[in-house]
């Protein structure tokens, strides 16, 4: 069977480090070669159109509810984690297909409300609940109405090992990795010195002279330090990265945990929890495409998937139609 002529185009002009359309370890479900898209792209494909994509637009990246227009959320946060990372796969010749699939998946699973309700969904489910294995489960198991994606392996690795502990097998997955770190950090800075959270003469002196004095240089600066240091494999180069852990935490320190934008988070806790322990004891009320689900893997994940799948206003929208009072009112 003839591959597609992208697969051969990928022999001649990626590195050998690369992963290659045709090499890959391939699907669950085995599918014919397309005659114009290799495996990689019919992958990122498929998450461009799916449901979840389209959700992280209503889904908290640092700021709840922030009130203007210019506020990273979930999916703005996962284009400039594409974007950079599509720049570290050129400039070092892997696989730049593979790279977007993975980026574009990486929060596919992510809870309403940010990292706040992922604490919250943590505490109420067994086992525990993580963003990037839900992110999983979102390709696998509950897109396309409980048929999934059928995403090739590679893809799902990287998106699986897109955070912490294991890194993922491939080179491209190991890049999303820090550019999702490179954008949260950069991003995030920026939104909260617009929110005047931060200042930017806040940020101490020694990461100003070394990662640059706004978010574009020190992006710049970071991307660059990736490229220059990675060979046989992604990683940073050792002069610049100790100023990019010493900003994270700054960051940690000034925003992420004790700052003015965090106040609202611990109202999330008892909204989530709210949710979650409503439909633990009404299923029935559950919407009928998790049926399967409840059938298969029990009430407790049912309800877990459909709370992690919601975006902050539905969520919003939700509890206030379960718990708070409506006004009266006489129709005549």
């Amino acid at each position: 069977m003839a591959y597609p002529i992208w697969e051969d185009t990928e022999r001649m002009i990626l590195s050998p480090r690369a992963s290659f359309a045709a090499d890959s370890r391939g699907r669950e479900i085995p599918e014919e070669p397309h005659p114009y898209r290799t495996a990689y792209q019919r992958d990122r494909d498929r998450v461009l159109h799916c449901k979840s994509f389209r959700r992280l637009k209503h889904k908290t990246q640092v700021f709840l509810a922030p009130e203007g227009d210019h506020y990273r959320t979930r999916l703005t946060h996962t284009l400039e984690v594409s974007q950079i990372a599509r720049t570290i796969a050129r400039a070092l010749r892997l696989n730049e297909d593979l790279t977007e699939a993975i980026a574009l998946a990486h929060d596919l699973g992510h809870t309403p409300f940010g990292h706040a309700g992922e604490r919250s969904l943590n505490a109420c489910v067994e086992g525990g609940f993580r963003h990037y294995e839900q992110s999983v489960r979102v390709v696998e198991k509950l897109e396309n109405t409980g048929r999934g994606l059928n995403l090739t392996w590679e893809v799902r690795d990287g998106i699986l090992h897109h955070t912490k502990g294991e890194e993922a097998a491939t080179q491209e997955g190991r890049i999303v990795r820090w550019a999702d770190r490179i954008a949260y950090i950069n991003h995030d800075m920026d939104d909260a010195i617009r929110a005047g959270v931060l200042r930017e003469e806040d940020i101490p002196m020694e990461i100003h002279l070394a990662l640059g004095d706004c978010t574009a240089a020190r992006i710049d600066t970071l991307v660059e330090a990736m490229i220059r240091a990675s060979d046989d494999t992604v990683t940073m180069d050792p002069a610049v990265e100790p100023y990019f852990e010493e900003l994270h935490t700054y960051m940690y320190d000034y925003l992420y945990l004790n700052s003015a934008a965090k106040v609202e988070e611990s109202k999330v806790d008892g909204i989530v929890r709210a949710l979650f322990d409503h439909y633990v004891s009404h299923p029935d009320e559950l919407p009928q495409e998790y049926a399967l689900i409840r059938e298969r893997d029990g009430v407790n994940r049912a309800v877990c998937d459909y709370v992690a799948g919601m975006t902050d206003n539905y969520a919003l929208e939700v509890y206030h139609d379960l718990y708070v009072p409506r006004g009266w009112s006489v129709i005549l």
